[in-house]
């Protein structure tokens, strides 16, 4: 036998049994649509976290205060302060720009309406730093920060918070604290940043907020940015420097501060969310297991059936190879043609996911191909041992078997 007829023979057994051979595929249908379902989530989950190294900015290291020393015993948290940022900015040794931070949540009024929201003093190179976008007026500038000028930009859901569009606030005039604020801009959308959403806060000068809302020194962190990736190491080196100097920190000494890599960060979660989508996946391959036990469970009983079909193949010239590559590729195809159908039910179901459930999916290629490739391997694995048993039947035996 050719292998064209033999593939057409396995097709034949396959159509004559349709609802044995459909019954036989569901555990391969099942298994390959969960498993292609289980690692869209998971890369959806992967480019959710790389939109969000993209929203936080380019070669961003920050700055947070840390514990504070006196003889080798912790006196509660340090402080950082504008003086900081200034002599960070001075320098020009791998650092591009700096951005001193303070934030806190204010009653905020526009018209009849208030809210609770969360409130951010900078400088005007905090929008730059962050990689935030206007899409109506302007960020204030640093003579209106020297001045200590009541203006404020507003990110993109901020209005709504408010009961009015965002962009519609640019011209208007909203009380923080009590404290009117011209709002001179609005931001575009950024999205969610895990705990912090910056669409839905307002931005007004750092001098503004220590004095108009805040009343003190303190900041709570400082964005600086590398010239570039490459520069990301040096940036670091320059900042313990520069702020152990600030901080009269004796050489050796414990530092009082933190310097945080939010790639690194974000990095560590991506890769989290790899290794989860590959452990989905692999929970999801038991059911292909399962549906490969099925498949042979199914092609012992079939040679069973077609033991004396088997004998008179025999009894014609048919060897124990056409024998085995006949039952091979009926499991064979079985397979495939449940991995086909299982691929396109993942696809549907992935697509119904992130409609319904507002999840972030992406079936990639090498996920389809890993899945059917995987497949095709259940289908001869499971196949062979049927395929086996079937090519070692004795013609003689198998024409008298009733």
């Amino acid at each position: 036998m050719n292998f064209a007829e033999i593939v057409l023979s396995a097709c034949e057994a396959i159509v004559a049994n349709k609802l044995r051979s459909l019954l036989t595929a569901l555990g391969v249908i099942i298994g390959i649509a969960a498993v292609i379902a289980m690692m869209a989530l998971g890369e959806g989950a992967q480019q959710s976290v790389a939109e969000r190294l993209r929203g936080l900015g380019t070669s961003v290291l920050t700055v947070r205060p840390g514990q504070a020393f006196s003889f080798g015993v912790g006196q509660g948290q340090a402080a950082l302060t504008v003086d900081d940022a200034r002599a960070l900015e001075e320098s020009t040794n791998g650092i591009r720009a700096v951005a001193p931070e303070m934030a806190g949540s204010f009653q905020v009024e526009a018209g009849t309406r208030n809210a609770n929201l969360s409130v951010t003093g900078s400088w005007p190179s905090y929008f730059e730093v962050n990689n935030y976008q206007v899409a109506s007026g302007r960020t204030f500038t640093d003579e209106e920060e020297r001045g200590r000028r009541r203006v404020a930009v507003v990110g993109a859901l901020a209005g709504q918070q408010l009961g009015a569009a965002s962009e519609s606030l640019v011209g208007q005039t909203i009380r923080i604290r009590g404290v009117p604020f011209e709002v001179i801009g609005a931001l575009q959308e950024k999205g969610s940043q895990g705990f912090f959403n910056p669409d839905e806060g307002i931005y007004v000068p750092l001098s503004t907020a220590q004095l108009r809302l805040t009343g003190q020194n303190r900041i709570r962190s400082i964005s600086v940015q590398a010239i570039s990736d490459d520069e990301l190491p040096m940036a670091m080196a320059e900042i313990d420097r520069i702020l152990r100097r600030e901080h009269r920190l004796r050489p050796g000494a414990d530092a009082d501060f933190n310097i945080r890599d939010q790639r690194s960060l974000l990095s560590t979660f991506q890769e989290t969310a790899r290794t989860f989508s590959f452990l989905l996946a692999g929970i999801a391959a038991i059911s292909l297991l399962v549906g490969g036990i099925g498949i042979m469970n199914i092609m012992l009983v079939s040679v069973t059936e077609r033991t004396r079909e088997i004998g008179l193949r025999k009894a014609v010239g048919a060897t124990p190879g056409d024998i085995l590559r006949q039952f091979l590729v009926e499991s064979l195809v079985l397979c495939s043609a449940g991995g086909a159908i299982g691929v396109l039910v993942g696809i549907g179901g992935s697509q119904l996911l992130q409609k319904m459930a507002g999840w972030n999916v992406a079936v990639a290629p090498y996920s389809v191909l890993l899945a059917f490739g995987f497949a095709a391997a259940v289908g001869i694995s499971f196949g062979l041992w049927p395929a086996k048993r079937a090519a070692s039947l004795s013609a003689i035996d198998a024409l008298r078997y009733e």
